[in-house]
Parts: structure tokens; sequence; C-alpha cells
């Protein structure tokens, strides 16, 4: 239930946040200055700072505004890098609970509202979030929205070349050669998606396994259909999240990779009683 509750709340904040971007529908590409003027609130006060900081660092680096992405990029993620920290710490606490956990499901498997108020009480007494993981990537989602369109709206961004590759323009309207970002875009996120399954398997369970895994694919189609700088962001973003995710979880001691499947070898060894009774009956 808390599962589908924290993807509910995702999804909510997403369709809330494309509506909000969807109320200034962009007819024609402007210059940074004309933003601040624009009658739109969203336009204003929001993409006209996130335009003007990437003109800014597009001109730190000779008007490569790849470079200026990627600039922002890492000073988005390390801004919120604490809260991802706090996440991470929230998520070992959670696999510490994961044999308490099956215990009070296993007991109320009958009752889900008591199972519920049990698990909160659980969650409660050692201080726990199960929908701490929600609130990095809500945070992200403005910033997305913004540069979306702040990439759609100034003009030298829309027009600018990086690599060979016009940042304005979409792979479905481009040559052949520019879906090389859109499957690296997907790849990588593939590999961000896979370490995330191997370090916290008992919360990549069933439909939720299911659903991080179609997100490469998801990344993909979206990343064909919106201007190339959309996903050289996200390969940015990817390639900072996959060496983040590699100090913060890739370094632990095999005692607490192992932890997260305790559960698994108690199955085992009930099953194999059940087994020897049974026999000498």
């Amino acid at each position: 239930m808390l599962r589908s509750r924290k993807w509910w709340i995702v999804l909510g904040a997403l369709a809330l946040l494309v509506l909000l971007a969807g109320c200034s529908p962009v007819q024609e590409t402007v210059t940074t200055p004309e933003m601040k003027e624009s009658n739109s609130w969203w336009i204003r006060n929001v993409v006209y700072w996130f335009s003007l900081m990437l003109d800014t660092f597009a001109g730190w680096f000779g008007g490569e505004y790849g470079l200026a992405i990627l600039l922002l990029t890492i000073i988005v993620r390390t801004l919120i890098l604490p809260l991802m920290i706090k996440q991470y710490k929230n998520t070992q606490a959670m696999q510490k609970l994961q044999p308490e956990m099956l215990k009070i499901r296993e007991k109320y498997k009958d009752d889900p509202r008591r199972q519920q108020e049990e698990l909160m009480k659980l969650y409660q007494m050692h201080q726990v979030n199960p929908l701490a993981g929600c609130l990095p990537l809500i945070i992200q989602l403005p910033i997305f929205i913004a540069l979306y369109n702040s990439i759609y709206m100034n003009q030298p961004i829309y027009e600018h070349t990086f690599l060979g590759l016009k940042l304005g323009l979409a792979p479905i309207e481009a040559p052949w050669y520019y879906y090389i970002i859109p499957v690296i875009a997907a790849i990588t996120t593939w590999i961000q998606t896979k370490m995330m399954t191997i370090q916290n398997p008992n919360a990549m369970m069933g439909p939720m396994r299911s659903m991080m895994m179609v997100f490469p694919v998801l990344i993909f189609v979206m990343a064909i259909n919106f201007a190339i700088a959309l996903p050289l962001y996200w390969i940015y973003s990817n390639i900072y999240t996959i060496v983040q995710n590699y100090f913060m979880y890739g370094r632990r001691s095999p005692e607490e990779a192992e932890q997260s499947a305790p559960q698994k070898a108690g199955k085992k060894k009930s099953g194999g009683k059940r087994k020897k009774g049974a026999h000498a009956k």
C-alpha cells in the first residue's frame, strides 16, 4: 500500500508540473531578457533564472551550451545531495526492519488495516519514512520542467550546436545519428536502475521491479521526441547518479549487502524442517 501511495504521489506531482508548464505554451524563441517581461508567472520567475544561468555558464565556456547544461546538472545534483544521503540512510534503516515487517505482514495477512497500523507503529518507533524516496524526485521535477522550457524558449540554446548536434532539434526530426543521444540516455538509465535493484532488492520486487525496468524504454521514447538538450541533461544526471550510488552503496560490507536477504534463508530453513517432519511421519 505504501509503495503504491509513493508512486501516486510522484505521478500526481508530475501531472501538476506538466500542467504548470503547459499553461504557457511556447510559440517562438525569445531572448532571456524578454522572458523577464513575460506575462506568465512561471516563465518570469522560474524559467528566466534557469535561462540566465545557462547563458552565464555558456559565457564561461566560450558559448558552449552543452557544457553549460553539464555545469547546471552538477550544481543542482550537488545541492540535493544531502537529501540523497538522507534517503540512503532511510533505505538502510528500512532494510534492517525487513524481518520485523515480514513478521507483521504474516501475522496480520488477513487484516490489511491492522497490518498497516502495525507497520506505521514500527516506522515511527525506528524513525523511518517509507515515502522518503519521493522527495528528491519531486524536487527534480520542476527543475526538469524549467530546463525544458528554457531550452525551447532561449533562442541561443535552441540554435546552438554541440558535438555536431543542434540542441533544439528532436531526434525524430533529425538525421539518424541524433538517435545516439537517446540510446545513451536509455543505457545510462538502465545502468542506474540495475544498480538500484541490486542494492535494494527488497524494495524492487513484483510490480515495482517491472515498473523500474520500463523506465529506460520510457526515457528513450521521450528522448527521441524532445530537443536533444533534454536527453543530454538526462545523461549527465544519470552519470552523476551512477557515481553517487557507487560511493554510497557500492562500498558496503558483505554483511550489509547480505542483510537484505535474511528472510530468504529463513524460508529455506523452515522449508527443510517441514520436509524432514513429513518424511518422519
